[in-house]
Formats: structure tokens, sequence, C-alpha cells
């Protein structure tokens, strides 16, 4: 049986957001440990909630035992005032004995020093992971491969292509996806989400005709309940493929969307529904527009007279709930040229963090 170095180990850090280089400090800290505590200072400035940052840190370290504090003291390193504040903090958070504290920072002498623990210092150049927060902050694109799962899918540019039936939702958004991709790099891995609706109601449709072989799509119904259980599915994916690709991810509609689709065959709203699709955060959305475009049917519509009015549904409730979006129309090619500078102009923005507190030297590893 392997026999740890220290009982009780300690990871200290502001993980805003956390990168490769936490991972690579708190797995270190584990395998000398026995027991390790990794505590997450946030201070209220700061645009990623504490909350989300203890349950990433958690995901990726299931072993340790993570805890959250939120921490407003001014930063000076060479005021004992200040940090008897921080340390009041610190114990707060963790009140038990601290043998090891594990650190990448110039300050982590003086931490274990008042915690009565033994300074362990783990890769202070960053040499395995050049990465660091303020550079992930600066632009996460950039330092994507540095980047967990659940992080990446809070980071992730969500773009929803939605429209009526046969008015180029696929289309458009596998374009999309494939000519990110084609950028190579961070966006080779681009990613595309699926309508979950779709493949249901091919399912519906299977079981129908295996009853009756001459079953036609007009014929299968459809009840109130069934549209939560797409709702969830269609997000289950989406978020699936958000914590897997790049920067950028494209879907082939989205919950939001199925709450269109439940008026359009029950007749009025779904409050589940709704519910569900306010739970994840989309960043634009490409409306396609149905002038000008053919009605195919492939087995599965049913209503090219409802296009119009489908059109509008979206178009209204996209605006009435403040969500950012674009009308694309005309030919193929002009849909996507449309639609890549929206995106463009999207991920031109970058991802906004609020800074930290001023600091002489960074109080929590970078």
């Amino acid at each position: 049986m392997r026999r740890h170095r220290h009982r009780h180990g300690l990871v200290l850090g502001k993980f805003y957001p956390p990168h490769a280089g936490h991972h690579h400090l708190v797995r270190t800290a584990q395998d000398q440990c026995e027991r390790l505590t990794v505590l997450v200072c946030a201070a209220s400035v700061e645009s990623v909630p504490l909350a989300d940052r203890i349950a990433w840190m958690r995901e990726a370290h299931p072993g340790a035992h993570v805890v959250g504090a939120v921490d407003d003291i001014p930063v000076d390193l060479h005021d004992p005032a200040i940090w008897d504040a921080h340390m009041a903090i610190f114990r707060g958070a963790v009140p038990g004995r601290v043998d090891a504290v594990f650190t990448s920072e110039e300050y982590g002498a003086e931490l274990a020093r008042r915690f009565g623990a033994q300074e362990v210092c783990v890769d202070p150049a960053r040499t395995l992971f050049p990465v660091s927060g303020t550079a992930v902050r600066a632009d996460p694109a950039a330092c994507w491969e540095f980047l967990g799962p659940a992080v990446r899918a809070a980071l992730t540019r969500r773009v929803v292509v939605l429209g009526a039936e046969s008015t180029g939702t696929t289309t458009l958004s596998r374009d999309l996806a494939t000519h990110y991709r084609r950028r190579g790099g961070v966006w080779a891995e681009t990613g595309w989400v699926a309508e979950y609706g779709r493949r249901y109601s091919e399912e519906k449709l299977a079981a129908a005709r295996a009853t009756d072989p001459t079953a036609s799509w007009s014929e299968v119904p459809f009840a109130s309940r069934e549209f939560p259980v797409i709702a969830r599915r269609q997000d289950a994916e989406e978020e699936r493929a958000a914590r897997l690709g790049s920067p950028v991810l494209f879907c082939d509609t989205d919950s939001f969307a199925t709450g269109i689709w439940h008026e359009r065959y029950m007749g009025g709203r779904n409050a589940e529904v709704e519910e569900i699709a306010s739970r994840t955060r989309r960043d634009l959305y490409l409306l396609t527009d149905d002038v000008g475009v053919p009605f195919e049917d492939d087995g599965l519509r049913d209503g090219p007279h409802l296009r119009p009015w489908m059109t509008g549904r979206f178009r209204e409730e996209l605006a009435a709930t403040g969500k950012r979006f674009l009308v694309v129309g005309g030919d193929r090619e002009a849909r996507l040229v449309a639609a890549v500078a929206a995106v463009d102009e999207l991920l031109a923005e970058g991802w906004r963090f609020t800074d930290p507190l001023p600091e002489n030297v960074r109080v929590g590893n970078r």
C-alpha cells in the first residue's frame, strides 16, 4: 500500500477560470497527501460565480475536498494586517490542521508558514503547462487546449439555427460547422448538434408503421408531455458537444425552438419546455427565412402553408425574450456569408471577464 508524505494538504487559488496548470497542481498534491482540500477563493467583482468554479473543480477532482470562500480583502503581501485578514477567511474555510501547502506562487512560503505547514512548490516556471488565468481571461480561444470540458462548455459560443419546416436550418448549421473547421487549429474541432426532435419523429413514424405499414406522418399523434422530453434531450446533446468542441458550437434548433414547435402542434405554450430552455445560455440565433425557399416534403413535413406563421412566431419570440438574432435569407451561399459575418462579429467581441481585485502579487494560484 502506498504511503503518502502528508496527512492533509491544501491547494488555494482563484481558479478564475481553472486550467491545466491548476489541475496539474491538484493532481500532484493528491499524489502526496492522504487527504487534500482545494480552497476556491473568489472576489465579488469577478464575473465567474464562486459556485461554478467549485463545481468545475469538484468535477475535475472528485477525490479532493473542494470548498469555497468569498475573499474581498485587498491584496498586499507586504502588509501583515492584510495577511491576517486573508488568513481569517482561509482558516474559516479550512479550520483543521494543514500539513502541506502546494503552490506555484512566490507567496507560498509565507502562506505555508502561517498555516504551520510545509511548503511544496510545483512547477513555478509553468514549464509543463504554459498558461495562466490572466491569459485565459484575455483570450480563451488561444488557451483552449488548456481548458477542461466543464470550462469549455461554459465558455463556448453557442449559435442556434432555427426556422420553419424546409427552410434550410440543417444545411446552414452544417455549412457553418464545416466553414469553421476549415480554419484549422483549435477551430478544427468545431461541433454540430443535430435536431433531436427529428430523430424522435422518425422513431415515432417507424413505430406507427410497424403496426400499420400504410401509416403516414399526419396520422402520428403527439402529446404535450413529449415536448419536455425532446427539449431535455436536445439540451443534453448540446451540452455534450460544447464540452468537446471548439470555442464555437452550431446547433440545428434548440429547446427554445421546441417551445414554438409545441405551439405549432399543440396549439399553445408549454411552461415546462420554457423553463428547460431558460437554463442554457445561447449567444446568437440565426432564423432562416421561408421566403423563396421551395417546400420539400421528406415524409415528416405537412405544413407548407404554416411556414410564414412559424417564421413570424420565431421572430416575435426571439424579439420578446431579448435574444440576439439575425434573419438570414437568399440562396445557400448568401445565407452562409451573412451567418459567418454575424458569428465572426460575436467571436470578435471576446468573453468579457471582469478584472480581479487589484493586487501587488496575486493571492491564489493563477
